[in-house]
């Protein structure tokens, strides 16, 4: 991922006396975005997308993974790349991720989300939940 750090700035007010800087990175998105991502129920991990290989299951070092980020001016776009539970509704669970993530983004930056993708990218069996489908059929 190519680093970009956001950079708004307000303009010199009367009211403060001063101009004020702020510097956000893509990686701090990221973060954000893989932090509401994790609170779904449903989501079993993040995957590194199609070229990623193979996936990762959520943990505090890999909240950035599956996770990709591109911002524009005060916009960003959010695509996630995400592995269900076997059971789960998948378009109530995208829905909720888009929720949550678009509403955790804009609050903590400021930023506009103009676009949150989720790719669902497989599906995660609980242990002994494999043995049970194949009965099933």
């Amino acid at each position: 991922m190519v680093e970009k750090i956001i950079d708004i700035t307000e303009e010199y007010s009367e009211e403060t006396g001063s101009g004020s800087n702020v510097k956000i990175a893509n990686d701090v998105v990221a973060t954000i975005a893989g932090l509401a991502t994790a609170d779904v129920a449903g989501v079993a991990g993040m995957s590194g997308g199609i070229s990623g290989g193979f996936a990762q299951m959520l943990g505090k070092k890999q909240l950035t993974k599956g996770v990709k980020v591109e911002i524009i001016e005060n916009t960003v776009a959010i695509d996630l790349f995400i592995i269900v539970d076997y059971g789960v509704k998948i378009p109530d669970v995208a829905y909720l991720i888009q929720t949550k993530v678009k509403e955790a983004v804009e609050t903590m930056t400021g930023l506009v989300a103009t676009a949150v993708n989720v790719n669902v990218q497989g599906v995660s069996f609980a242990p002994g939940a494999e043995e049970t489908a194949e009965t099933e059929d």
